[in-house]
């Protein structure tokens, strides 16, 4: 049967696939729309599995937060290159799945992609549907919730690096500027934990034994080896946990001593930092 032009808009207005790939489709579904429909489909999950070993190092991280700054989620949809990043379908497919994972929750990524996005289609469906539009590899690299007395966000420029940080003890005290700040230190400064309680025990062991390496190799003696590593265990501390961090506008004080002076005894609760690439 003889596909018209109409027929091929048709098709490129229910899909949102390319012209020549609707008028293909139709073609081969002999004009049935349904057929055609699953026929672009079938072409996004050919694309994928194709693209599967792929990197994805672009993308962008959103992220969505309640009026009362209570609850807060990121979320990190990547894709292969930067001019895809920044195409309107990627963006917006990117901004529905920030506001489904903010609305509902999900356990993980995973359950994120399962939840339903458009009838019976499941976000998973939408990545592929786009994939075979876009012909790259698209994913949810990392999804993240957290909820707190202030949950404030954070994204650095280019919107690939995206922070949550959790405030306590805020004492109604309006403290979303604090917590933009603590943000972008996270962002900058890449801590590995909260405070040293935080860092994992066989990252400390780890510092130990380098501090004793460089002090043996110093030509200091044996028995001063232990306490020169926790010297500078303690100064690993100060540069790689958060609290102890300098604080980047104001060395002189470092985060624990910037948040205390905002308001008393303000602290961090717990923070997330993720980022593309």
């Amino acid at each position: 049967m003889a596909i018209t032009a109409q027929d091929v808009n048709k098709l490129r207005q229910m899909t949102g696939a390319g012209m020549m790939d609707c008028k293909k489709a139709l073609v081969e579904a002999e004009g049935d729309f349904d057929k055609a429909i699953e026929i672009l489909r079938k072409k996004g999950q050919k694309v994928s599995a194709s693209r599967a070993d792929r990197e994805t190092n672009e993308g962008i991280v959103i992220v969505k937060t309640n009026e009362d700054n209570t609850v807060g989620v990121l979320v990190a949809f990547s894709c292969e290159t930067d001019f895809v990043a920044k195409n309107d379908e990627f963006v917006a497919l990117g901004e529905q799945l920030a506001t489904a994972a903010f609305t509902n929750k999900p356990a993980d990524a995973a359950a994120l992609k399962a939840l339903k996005a458009d009838g019976d289609l499941t976000f998973a469906d939408k990545i592929t549907e786009l994939i075979g539009k876009i012909g790259e590899k698209l994913d949810i690299v990392a999804y993240e919730v957290m909820e707190g007395e202030a949950v404030v966000p954070y994204i650095h420029a280019g919107s690939k690096l995206g922070v949550l940080v959790s405030l306590k003890n805020t004492n109604g005290t309006d403290v979303l500027e604090a917590g933009k700040d603590v943000g972008m230190q996270i962002a900058a400064m890449n801590p590995i934990a909260l405070d040293k309680e935080g860092v994992d025990a066989s990252v400390v062991e780890k510092e130990i034994e380098i501090g004793k390496d460089q002090a043996r190799q110093e030509g200091k003696p044996e028995a001063m080896l232990e306490k020169i590593a926790l010297g500078k265990l303690n100064k690993f501390y100060k540069e790689n946990t958060l609290l102890s961090q300098a604080f980047v506008k104001d060395n002189k004080l470092s985060i624990s001593q910037y948040l205390d002076s905002v308001s008393k005894g303000l602290t961090v609760a717990e923070f997330k930092r993720i980022t593309i690439g």
